[in-house]
């Protein structure tokens, strides 16, 4: 392990199993109603079958969330589940702020896009006002290699992780901090999308 690795997991494994647990149990809940009805009419075996089809990607995915990890090498984020992923901050494609809407929890990520390869680093995750976020040094590394890019995108990005930093200095509460503020501009009703980035920039002007 390098020393210069630095995890950006914003749950604790604990946390992030339980939460794989959950996701689990309520597809097989699913995949059983749906096999138990199919099994009704067509049998047997076709239930089962159905019960496969359904079960077997929720499984899956529940095991990639228990095993995700996300790191930070120099200014290389990494994630692992099955395999690993990698993107070069400094090099990245596009980077946007991508916003999720799950089971009364908002998450506020970076999507950082390179080559053919994406990740979403989550930096914050509330419900009603309060949360949790990415730790100090988490938030300082990621946003000096943001910034080390030179360009327009890396520098936005850069300063909210910086204003998140000095909201967090000041002592306020959650939802008086940059990253509550512009995840909230999101409209609700929709599981994840990205803001648009003028209005990312915009508001990150508007900071003091």
């Amino acid at each position: 392990m390098s020393d210069d690795k630095l995890v950006l997991d914003l749950l604790d494994q604990a946390t992030v199993r339980k939460r794989a647990r959950m996701v689990a149990i309520g597809g097989l809940m699913v995949a059983l109603a749906f096999g138990a009805v199919i099994g009704f009419f067509g049998g047997r075996w076709a239930g089962i079958i159905a019960f496969l089809i359904v079960s077997l990607p929720v499984i899956l995915l529940a095991l990639s969330e228990a095993r995700r990890t996300v790191w930070l090498e120099g200014t290389t984020v990494y994630v692992r589940a099955f395999g690993t992923r990698q993107v070069d901050l400094a090099t990245a494609d596009a980077l946007d702020l991508l916003v999720t809407d799950l089971r009364g929890a908002r998450t506020v990520g970076l999507f950082v896009r390179g080559g053919k390869k994406a990740i979403n680093v989550a930096l914050s995750m509330y419900a009603g006002t309060g949360g949790r976020e990415l730790g100090i040094y988490q938030l300082r590394r990621l946003a000096d290699a943001l910034a080390a890019r030179g360009d327009t995108p890396g520098l936005v990005f850069s300063e909210l992780l910086v204003a998140q930093l000095r909201a967090e200095a000041r002592g306020l509460a959650a939802a008086d901090r940059p990253l509550y503020r512009l995840g909230s501009l999101a409209p609700a009703g929709r599981m994840a999308q990205k803001l648009h980035p003028d209005a990312v920039s915009k508001f990150v002007t508007s900071l003091d």
